[in-house]
This record gives C-alpha cells, sequence and structure tokens, in this order.
C-alpha cells in the first residue's frame, strides 16, 4: 500500500501511534500536513491509516460506531469491523488498513478480513511500514528511548527512506 507510514508501539505501559502527513495521488504530492492518527471513543482508543484517505474515513466512523455499540470493548469491535469490512459489497471495495490500539491492545486491520495482534509491541503499515518496523525494533531492543521517542525516530527513518512518507509527523499517546 502506497502512501504513508503508520506506527504503533506499546511499551512501559504507554501507548503510541505516530503517522506522517503526505498525501499523495500518484507521483504527486497533495497534502503535507494530513492527520492520519486520530483519537476515537472518548480518547480511549488510537487509530491510524494506510490507503485511500475516503475510505480510512469511512472505516474510522465505522469503528468509532462499533467501539460506541460495544461499549468501549476494542477487541469485539476490531472483530465486527472486519466481519463487516469482509461481508458488506460496499465496504469490501475500501482500499485501506488500519492500525487501532487501546491501553491493553494493539490491531492491525485489512479489507481482506483480517484482525492480527502482533506478537511483539510493535506494528507498522503503509509503503513506508518495512523500514519503520525494523527501525522501531532496534530501538525498543537496544534503547532507553521512551516510547515517542522510538515513534518519532521510526518515522524519520521511514521517511528518509520512502518517496511515500515525510517528516510532518502526528503523534497520539494512551
Amino acid at each position: 500500500m502506497k502512501g504513508t507510514t503508520i506506527i504503533a508501539i506499546k511499551k512501559d505501559g504507554k501507548v503510541v501511534v505516530a503517522g506522517d502527513g503526505q498525501v499523495t495521488l500518484g507521483e504527486t504530492v497533495i497534502k503535507q500536513k494530513a492527520r492520519k492518527v486520530r483519537r476515537l471513543y472518548h480518547d480511549k482508543v488510537v487509530v491510524g491509516f494506510a490507503g485511500a484517505t475516503a475510505d480510512a474515513l469511512t472505516l474510522f466512523e465505522r469503528l468509532e460506531k462499533k467501539l460506541e455499540a460495544y461499549g468501549g470493548q476494542l477487541v469485539r469491535a476490531v472483530v465486527e469491523l472486519a466481519k463487516d469490512w469482509r461481508t458488506e459489497r460496499t465496504l469490501r471495495r475500501l482500499e485501506a488498513m488500519l492500525i487501532a490500539c487501546d491501553k491493553n491492545h494493539m490491531f492491525l486491520l485489512s479489507g481482506a478480513g483480517d484482525v492480527m495482534e502482533p506478537d511483539e509491541e510493535v506494528l507498522a503499515i503503509g509503503s513506508g511500514a518495512p523500514a519503520a518496523l525494523a527501525a522501531a525494533k532496534a530501538l525498543l531492543k537496544h534503547s532507553p528511548l521512551a516510547p515517542r521517542e522510538i515513534a518519532l525516530e521510526a518515522l524519520k527513518i521511514a521517511a528518509s527512506i520512502c518517496i511515500y512518507t515525510n517528516e510532518n509527523i502526528v503523534i497520539e499517546e494512551l
């Protein structure tokens, strides 16, 4: 998926989701300061997206409704969203991926119906995900940095490698 980098890190009882701000149309940069990371459900859930913006906003809205319906239970909400995403004809065509986190869980959701919780305390999506993920894993293992600083450094590294990622970074922390 081209167009952005989103990373989620859990460390020392904190959860951080960070994303760059670049929006591209083909090979042209359209916007430099988009907010691809947002808080949902009374600021208890942080979500980031990679992919088509309108599709991601639709998914944010659907996830918010699921969180409301299930009293903020992220596990139940993401499973129900993934079911809808796979089975509803209108949702099946959406081209986006999400990372959704609360204080206890972090999930990657995809249009293929995937709901994945990582083995380690880090997730990344988007075109710069491999670089950001590798950087974050190394920093988690070998540095005393706080999760916010790890996310920032990982995205800066991804931005130096991936042409679809920039250094206008938004970070949300729980």
